[in-house]
């Protein structure tokens, strides 16, 4: 971020820590490429939905898993009446219930969806990760085919080419069904079994719980364990069904079609216990250890576990605080005209005829003279300086500068409008 913040007093409210306020060039960051983030989408048939900040504490121990560590840790979670609430730690499960709510079932699939906004979780605050952070996610429901699959990975990739992020990485793996898992977790437990006690506590308690997860372990004594020759081999025999693998097969053959790289990652489980059969995730190694900057994949059972009618789903989601870390230099928000004036009602006119034609005017509010007026004007760098004195509004002209140039002439604002409508369209 480019802001730097200024020293307060001790005795001055802060913000939280954990958080952060989005101001200055950094907004303009951030419009850029949501907006961007949001074209790209629209482009493809996707429709955004707005949440709520909090639900009901039940829907993200239900689709997120009581297992994970974002339930069990991580969570805002308060008490209203007989009420348990949660500011939401993630985006699907929202959504999901917002699908099964609002009867979206019965929709022409696919039902193709998109949403940003913050989300909440309570750790220790590092580069790219805050207690409040924002997060864009794309869920595509209606559709148990490679096809969608692609289509979603496909719009995160070509997001962030036009973003030029630099030294990315496709990661993908398949994890199978529910049934596929089950005959993992036992062939797991029993290879694992006797080194159980030099694993950590977290692996220790996934042992029990899920272990698929293990494969998630941050640990690098636990990581050493599962690099161990026996382990990788287990984890290279794939124990998915023959549909699984048939699914997988055609979303790699589509992925080679459209030449977009990967590297199928066996230890890629994703870190939530909604998802079967693909999963992904998007690396860029300018993030260190925290390198993820994009992650999902298919949901097959979600939509049926919190209360809704059978429905295949796929989906990711990206941190905006993340991504923008790797962002570099972004065009500047371009001020069109400045208006100089000591006549503020016809200068106010001029500004709002030109703003009517899509351009960014920005009048001077400050009535000091004409000198300190360009002295702004040319700090907020802008194209073009209007001048409105009293002469001007006599002579019912107004006056033109070219701020880079020099060049200047007077004309009338319907003759302004008339040279510029066919280089700027509203």
């Amino acid at each position: 971020m480019n802001s730097t913040p200024a020293k307060v007093r001790k005795d001055i409210i802060q913000r939280p820590k954990g958080t952060q306020d989005i101001c200055g060039e950094d907004v303009e960051r951030w419009e850029y490429v949501e907006s961007l983030c949001r074209l790209q989408l629209q482009s493809a048939g996707y429709q955004e939905i707005r949440t709520p900040i909090f639900e009901a504490t039940e829907l993200f121990e239900r689709g997120v898993g009581e297992g994970t560590d974002i339930v069990n840790k991580e969570m805002y979670t308060f008490e209203k009446s007989d009420r348990r609430l949660s500011l939401r730690p993630e985006g699907t499960a929202g959504v999901v219930r917002a699908f099964v709510e609002q009867g979206m079932g019965r929709w022409p699939k696919p039902v193709k969806l998109y949403y940003l906004g913050p989300m909440f979780r309570y750790e220790r605050p590092q580069a790219g990760r805050q207690r409040q952070f924002h997060q864009f996610g794309v869920e595509l429901f209606g559709l148990d085919t490679p096809a969608a699959d692609a289509e979603v990975i496909l719009m995160a990739m070509r997001m962030f080419e036009k973003l030029a992020l630099p030294n990315l990485s496709l990661q993908i793996n398949n994890i199978g069904t529910v049934e596929c898992r089950e005959r993992f977790k036992t062939g797991f437990k029993a290879l694992l079994a006797p080194q159980l006690t030099q694993l950590c506590a977290d692996c220790q308690t996934r042992y029990q719980t899920n272990p698929l997860r293990m494969l998630d372990c941050k640990q690098d004594s636990c990581k050493a364990i599962y690099a161990q020759p026996t382990v990788k081999a287990f984890l290279e025999t794939d124990f998915t069904s023959e549909d699984c693998q048939a699914h997988f097969a055609e979303l790699v053959r589509i992925l080679d079609a459209l030449k977009v790289p990967y590297q199928r990652n066996p230890y890629l489980v994703r870190g939530l216990d909604y998802y079967t059969k693909t999963v992904f995730e998007i690396t860029s190694t300018n993030l260190g250890a925290q390198n993820a900057v994009c992650g999902g994949g298919r949901y097959n059972r979600l939509v049926e576990d919190l209360g809704g009618p059978e429905t295949p789903a796929v989906g990711w989601a990206l941190g905006m605080e993340r991504l923008l870390t790797l962002v570099g230099d972004l065009p500047k928000r371009t001020l069109d005209f400045y208006i100089v004036h000591d006549q503020p009602a016809e200068a106010f006119q001029v500004a709002e005829a030109l703003r009517a034609s899509g351009y960014h005017v920005e009048v001077d509010l400050s009535g000091k003279g004409f000198g300190k007026q360009f002295e702004r004007a040319a700090k907020l760098n802008a194209r073009q300086a209007i001048t409105i004195g009293e002469a001007e509004v006599q002579n019912g002209t107004i006056r033109v500068k070219h701020l880079h140039s020099g060049e200047q002439q007077a004309t009338t604002l319907t003759d302004l409008l008339s040279q510029l409508a066919p280089a700027k369209q509203p």
